[in-house]
């Protein structure tokens, strides 16, 4: 949640992120239960490219906030180097998958 007394941005949006949370776990579960009924193959990987974007948007969801707040705030206080450094190394993370 928060480390120390830190509020991360994310968080004023927390509601609708652990709501698309439980859809992304319902779609889970769907799929497993498409492959234990042997579904078509298609049918499954497409279950499984929604599943993939889903949960994409909740990590730029999440990534906007780090950047409006986190690695915002860093840069005014004058030492955003390190923040722009690990979302960089995030990003890079994400886009190698």
């Amino acid at each position: 949640m928060a480390i120390g007394n830190k509020q991360y941005l994310y968080m004023q949006d927390k509601p609708s992120l652990l709501a698309r949370m439980k859809k992304i776990e319902g779609q889970a579960k769907g799929i497993q239960r498409m492959i234990e009924e042997d579904r078509y193959c298609i049918d499954v990987v497409q279950q499984l490219t929604a599943l993939c974007a889903a949960a994409d948007e909740v990590s730029l969801g999440i990534l906007q906030g780090h950047i409006q707040g986190c690695v915002a705030n860093a840069i005014r206080e004058e030492h955003g180097e390190e923040h722009i450094k690990e979302l960089m190394d995030t990003i890079r993370k994400a886009m190698k998958r």
